[in-house]
């Protein structure tokens, strides 16, 4: 939760998880076909680190509404990061064991997302 004591977007855990989640998702796309690279690998990469952008961009809002508006674009960019996964996963550009590590991390994510969200409310 978003409390005074937090004197930066990088206090925040759902912004440390989503971090985590940034850094995974780069290293594991890097294997991915070079075909892929100018598609599903910008769309990926793109998706998480709007995750961890929008976060940051909401800290320094000083509005609940704004602050939500931007938790809740981060939501937005976990999911579509959902969704490439998910076709990743069938592409079998990912293995079972990376897939289901990846969609915990994101499962965390949303949870933290959605705990700063309810905070604001």
């Amino acid at each position: 939760m978003e409390n005074s004591k937090i004197k930066s977007f990088t206090g925040l855990n759902a912004w440390k998880e989503g971090h985590h989640l940034v850094l995974a998702i780069y290293k594991v796309t890097d294997s991915f076909p070079n075909g892929e690279k100018f598609s599903l690998v910008d769309q990926m990469r793109r998706a998480v680190v709007s995750v961890t952008s929008n976060m940051a961009e909401g800290f320094s809002r000083f509005s609940k509404k704004e602050k939500r508006q931007f938790y809740r674009m981060a939501l937005g960019s976990l999911t579509e990061l959902q969704n490439q996964l998910l076709i990743a996963r069938d592409l079998e550009y990912l293995t079972r064991d990376t897939f289901n590590q990846l969609a915990e991390q994101s499962v965390l994510s949303a949870k933290l997302i959605n705990g700063l969200i309810r905070s604001l409310s």
